[in-house]
């Protein structure tokens, strides 16, 4: 499927509304890190397309979401399950941390019971 652009416009379906866990990047046009960060996310998203929805937030474009997230420094990483922020981290990830990160992200999920009973609870910029 590959990354999917997440705006104010379709945060609440992509993102608060996923059935999977959500990995959001942060990112701008104009930052290195996350130029090289890019293609990293997209083979991690069609690698883990099964399991993990990829997302990326423009922070020049939507400026109210990194706001609500409490990005200051990108790239930021922010993991999502059933509207409920998880985990972040800051920085261009290697593969195999990308990995690690999102495997934490889901154990902390299932640790704290996380489903799809309980309503969305999002950022509301």
């Amino acid at each position: 499927m590959g990354v999917v652009s997440v705006d104010m416009a379709n945060f609440d379906q992509e993102v608060l509304k996923s059935d999977k866990l959500v990995l959001i990047d942060f990112y701008a046009d104009w930052c290195g890190p996350c130029k090289s960060l890019a293609p990293v996310l997209e083979k991690f998203a069609t690698d883990k397309a099964a399991n993990v929805k990829v997302v990326k937030i423009n922070v020049d474009q939507a400026p109210a979401l990194a706001e609500a997230f409490g990005v200051r420094s990108i790239p930021t990483l922010v993991t999502m399950k059933d509207g409920q922020a998880i985990m972040g981290a800051v920085g261009n990830l290697p593969y195999k941390t990308l990995e690690n990160f999102v495997e934490q992200s889901l154990q902390t999920a299932a640790a704290a019971n996380v489903n799809n009973n309980k309503p969305p609870k999002g950022p509301t910029p």
